[in-house]
């Protein structure tokens, strides 16, 4: 039996520039990344990786619904689960953290507080 002790992150973005360049960072404290690209990738990944940490854009999802939150809370509730946004109203940080997010980063923040 294999052990799954590596440290392992999911990065989910449609943005190819912004996951390549986030790969770059997460690659020298994971020792695996897997980069996907859509809601169903991710959730596929993340029950069959058991990540330590999911980083997720919050609109990977094309309906406004954290529903794909929520499932992941729920599949993977050891896993950090950051969200990526663009958008920096209050509210917005607070509707994630609310849907099991432990973490909110400004995507124009990303080099500094991810």
């Amino acid at each position: 039996m294999a052990e799954r002790h590596q440290r392992c992150v999911i990065l989910a973005d449609r943005h190819h520039e912004l996951t390549e360049g986030v790969r770059g960072l997460l690659e020298t404290m994971f020792d695996t990344v897997v980069m996907v690209a859509d809601e169903a990738s991710l959730l596929e990944s993340a029950s069959r990786l058991e990540p330590t940490a999911v980083i997720a854009d919050l609109s990977l999802a094309r309906a406004d619904n954290l529903g794909w939150l929520r499932q992941l809370r729920i599949s993977c509730p050891k896993a950090k689960l950051i969200v990526l946004s663009v958008h920096d109203e209050p509210s917005v940080c607070a509707r994630t953290i609310e849907a099991g997010a432990d973490g909110f980063v400004l995507k124009r923040a990303i080099a500094t507080d991810l």
